[in-house]
């Protein structure tokens, strides 16, 4: 069984990562307290209620951008820092922008002008993105699962997040063409919904789709920019889960481990089309490998 070295990791972290991701392992592996997170996700918030400021490294603009405020609400969720108040303001920027069906666009047009990844280009028309609506409804759902008091964590009621869960919803129903990042945010929706009965019965429907189409590489040794089953199912009580074999999943957290770079890093397989995005990137894939292999009992 393959493990991290954590402490190369963390020197990594210390010499190339922000300061986000810096308290993020600090949080999760050395006891730290959710407030440093806290705090480092609210530097990157607007006085409109959303996230902006490269937060999402591949968004380089001041403005609010739906990616980034899920980027902000998971790294909230995930390191046990969520806060009510940027939850209810996130939720307020969401609905003030929303498409007329609800739900979140993919690049809000204050992009414009500003450094970005060539795919962050507005959607003409201003639909609504199923990547960034099922993401954002996922986060949310899962933030109210998780309060443990039977009180809803902030934004769980609020009317963006009702409108923008029956559009997933539908999208799955009536499931048209979908690329492998659609798919992982329908599939994080699916974990969290809280309708499990009916999340069930959609991942037996949408989940073979993945094969069907592609959209799944099972060697995670494949060059290029792939989508392996811990892309899908990173959690042992994922939903795909149910998709792959053990021996599929052991083999794609043995790779996950030795994947560690010499400099004690991790690194992304998209394009790095920025050097100040590729090192926030690594940072950011640095923890959560860490966060992924000691979820499954790798380290």
């Amino acid at each position: 069984m393959t493990s991290p070295d954590i402490q190369t990791a963390e020197q990594f972290l210390a010499a190339n990562a922000r300061v986000l991701e810096r308290r993020k392992f600090e949080r999760a592996f050395r006891g730290g307290d959710a407030g440093p997170v806290r705090d480092a996700v609210a530097a990157y918030r607007n006085p409109d209620g959303g996230f902006g400021h490269a937060l999402e490294p591949d968004g380089r603009s001041p403005g609010s951008q739906s990616l980034a405020i899920d980027f902000a609400l998971r790294s909230l969720l995930d390191y046990g820092a969520w806060d009510t108040a940027l939850a209810e303001g996130a939720c307020a920027w969401l609905a003030a922008h929303a498409p007329a069906e609800g739900g979140a666009v993919f690049v809000d047009p204050s992009i414009e002008g500003w450094p970005h990844a060539p795919w962050w280009v507005p959607e003409p028309g201003g639909p609504a993105s199923p990547i960034c609506t099922a993401l954002l409804a996922g986060t949310l759902h899962a933030a109210a699962a998780v309060k443990g008091d039977g009180e809803a964590g902030g934004g769980a009621e609020h009317p963006w997040l009702r409108q923008a869960t029956e559009l997933v919803w539908a999208r799955i129903d009536a499931l048209g063409e979908a690329g492998p990042y659609d798919m992982r945010a329908l599939f994080w929706f699916l974990d969290h919904v809280p309708d499990r009965d009916r999340a069930r019965a959609a991942m037996d429907k949408i989940g073979p789709v993945i094969f069907e189409r592609d959209l799944v590489t099972l060697d995670p040794a494949t060059p290029g920019e792939i989508h392996v089953p811990l892309d899908f199912a990173p959690l042992p009580d994922s939903l795909a889960r149910g998709l792959f074999d053990r021996q599929v999943i052991d083999a794609g957290l043995d790779h996950l481990a030795t994947a560690q770079q010499p400099d004690g890093g991790w690194t992304v397989n998209w394009m790095a089309w920025s050097p100040a995005a590729e090192r926030e990137w690594r940072g950011h894939a640095t923890v959560e490998a860490l966060r992924t292999l000691r979820a499954n009992g790798r380290c």
